[in-house]
């Protein structure tokens, strides 16, 4: 194994308990999959249930992944410095949206955030780590190993990944081509590390650690 998130157990349950007082009465904003998420310039959005894909664009134009938010975690305007910011749901998504101000008054709610945000910068910091790998197939096996552990749901074969992110996403997110990717996959795949089910959905298998 090339790359393990270090996970904190409870930590989803614990920001949950925090949060929970504050949407547990209030409209949460539904979007199927493959929707923008509005940015607003003081408020910030929390994922209850679903996931978001966090995008740039660059200023040849090209597409970049920044980053997922899931369960728990928020993003949003106030959260970035980056120009031409997005975020689209990955699969259909529940949202909370909460002002700057809302976060000032309430120290649970600031409190929930918190924990939320430091798993996007544990995150952030994992991503930068892998774009320091000389391999490119050092940085694919070590990236789904991320996604999984962080996303991931357990299956007979392993860890499943239930949201879909293209080749070209994946090759944007670590510094290579879109063929290069589709290499590599092709490549775990025959050596068993990795399987694509009857649903299209990636799961890494549990295997023996690799010296």
């Amino acid at each position: 194994m090339v790359f393990t998130p270090s996970l904190q157990p409870g930590r989803s349950d614990s920001v949950r308990e925090l949060l929970e007082a504050s949407y547990e009465k209030r409209s949460l904003v539904h979007l199927a999959a493959g929707s923008q998420v509005p940015l607003l310039k003081r408020s910030i959005w929390l994922v209850v249930r679903g996931m978001v894909k966090l995008n740039a664009i660059t200023i040849h134009g090209d597409e970049l992944l920044l980053g997922l938010a899931g369960p728990n975690e928020p993003f949003g305007d106030p959260l970035t410095n980056v120009d031409a910011y997005s975020a689209t749901t990955l699969v259909s998504t529940d949202l909370l949206c909460v002002s700057c101000e809302e976060i000032q008054r309430s120290p649970h709610l600031a409190m929930g955030l918190l924990q939320g945000m430091a798993a996007r910068y544990r995150q952030s910091e994992a991503l930068l780590a892998l774009l320091g790998l000389r391999r490119i197939e050092e940085r694919v096996r070590g990236f789904l190993e991320l996604l999984t552990n962080d996303y991931g749901q357990p299956c007979e074969e392993g860890l499943r990944l239930d949201i879909k992110l293209t080749h070209q996403e994946l090759a944007s997110a670590l510094s290579t081509t879109r063929v290069t990717v589709t290499r590599i996959l092709g490549t775990l795949r025959e050596e068993g590390w990795l399987h694509i089910d009857c649903q299209r959905r990636l799961v890494v298998r549990h295997l023996p650690k690799r010296r």
